[in-house]
């Protein structure tokens, strides 16, 4: 993939969009809206950017695969996984917590963890753990991911996940490889140890006479965690219908707020602000306190710690832009092969279609000169800026060749910035461009 050119052919598309439902082919008034959304001044009023971020890897932990005692981890943890099990783990004084972190964080693995080791601990009969998705959709694709975790540990053999939300009452009656189990009989007469489900779902399971099987062990003790998964999307009205479901759930066990370890997941913060609202929404969703510390943040490399010794510098001033698009007009590797000569004046040592050629790409993106600047002119733009404003930063850097067509030069970067790979075979960075489509009235 070519981000770069991606961006720009999704936002031409648009704009063609935009124009086939306002366009107008009366006189005078013939081409000028066209003309108006194609401007690049005027045009952002309806698509803007695209903007470029660059997210740089999360900081490990410490712990490895062997934070908790009874299994392994499939992967050692980020730094704020580890914090989050820190926080949550049932052999210590499990507490409220909040976990705020981007997309690709890992934030499933910061709650599923401390769940299975609780109910690993805690063997008696009744439901242990409740996690509420806001869309059904969601807590499916969960559902897959407490299924795997449990069928690779044998020391979690005999565990069971229930997935109750709607469609039809027969379903899987036993735990799978990659499934949990959704009969609702068999979830009513045998009750499961970890509940995932809708807040409207769950409305209904307290309720409805023909679900009361299903709290038929539990007492002030049994339930342990309360998990909402994507806690900001449940604003206005759902947002006071989830605070009194739990004031609900809370009092027909005649649970103290000590007894009920509450969990949220959330997108990435912006400034202590945002902390300060999300913890008192918090707070009064699941109407117990949540501390400053409860907020669990993602904590990512520094450029220094990223970047490695710096081995390229310049570009190869023999690489033109029109090599640059006879290369495009054959296919993505061919491009690939070209930006890389462009970039480090010579061929990869290994293929950059094999998996060992993006890890070394990886290794010697690291310690190229140009993306050391691209990470400081980002830091230097303070946000995501405008692929337009970066340009304009990196002008300097670009040979008089490319003077012409300057972008050529960052699309090339951002093409191979997107296809190397990190030692365990992981995107080398978090590479986003995004544009903000705004129609018109």
């Amino acid at each position: 993939m070519i981000p770069g050119l991606l961006a720009t052919e999704v936002a031409a598309a648009l704009r063609e969009f935009i124009v086939t439902g306002f366009e107008t082919e009366t006189a005078p008034f013939a081409g000028e809206f066209r003309r108006l959304v194609e401007e690049q001044q005027a045009g952002e009023a309806f698509i803007k950017g695209p903007y470029v971020s660059i997210g740089l890897p999360f900081l490990t932990g410490s712990s490895g695969r062997d934070f908790f005692q009874g299994f392994e981890t499939e992967h050692p943890p980020f730094a704020h996984q580890e914090q989050a099990w820190q926080r949550l783990a049932s052999d210590r004084l499990a507490a409220n917590t909040l976990v705020a972190t981007g997309t690709g964080s890992g934030k499933t693995e910061c709650f599923l963890y401390p769940l299975l080791d609780h109910c690993l601990r805690a063997r008696g009969a009744g439901i242990k753990a409740i996690v509420i998705y806001p869309m059904n959709a969601l807590a499916s694709d969960q559902a897959k991911r407490f299924a795997r975790e449990i069928h690779r540990q044998p020391a979690l053999k005999g565990l069971r996940v229930g997935l109750f939300v709607g469609g039809d009452a027969l379903g899987t009656k036993v735990m799978l490889a990659d499934q949990v189990i959704t009969d609702k009989e068999t979830l009513r007469n045998n009750p499961p140890d970890i509940l995932l489900t809708n807040y409207k779902m769950l409305d209904y399971l307290l309720m409805r006479p023909q679900d009361q099987k299903l709290w038929a062990h539990n007492g002030p003790d049994t339930l342990r965690y309360l998990v909402v998964d994507e806690l900001h999307t449940f604003d206005g009205a759902q947002g006071t219908d989830l605070s009194l479901l739990i004031r609900r759930l809370r009092a027909r066990f005649d649970m103290s707020p000590r007894q009920l370890v509450c969990v949220g997941t959330s997108a990435t913060l912006g400034g202590e602000d945002s902390i300060k609202g999300l913890l008192g929404y918090a707070a009064d969703i699941f109407s117990t306190p949540f501390t400053r510390e409860a907020v669990i943040a993602e904590q990512r490399q520094s450029d220094s710690e990223f970047l490695d010794n710096l081995a390229f510098l310049g570009l190869n001033r023999k690489v033109s832009p029109d090599d640059l698009s006879r290369a495009l007009q054959e296919s993505l590797q061919v491009y690939l092969l070209k930006a890389y000569e462009l970039f480090f004046s010579q061929e990869p040592a290994k293929p950059l279609d094999s998996d060992e050629g993006r890890i070394q790409l990886g290794r010697e993106l690291r310690q190229h000169g140009q993306l050391a600047n691209l990470l400081r002119q980002l830091k230097l733009l303070q946000g995501t800026p405008r692929f337009r404003e970066l340009l304009q930063k990196l002008a300097s850097q670009i040979p008089p060749l490319f003077q012409r067509q300057p972008e050529q030069v960052l699309i090339a970067l951002l093409a191979l910035l997107s296809h190397a790979r990190n030692e365990v075979g992981m995107p080398l960075v978090q590479l986003r461009l995004q544009l903000l489509s705004t129609p018109p009235d």
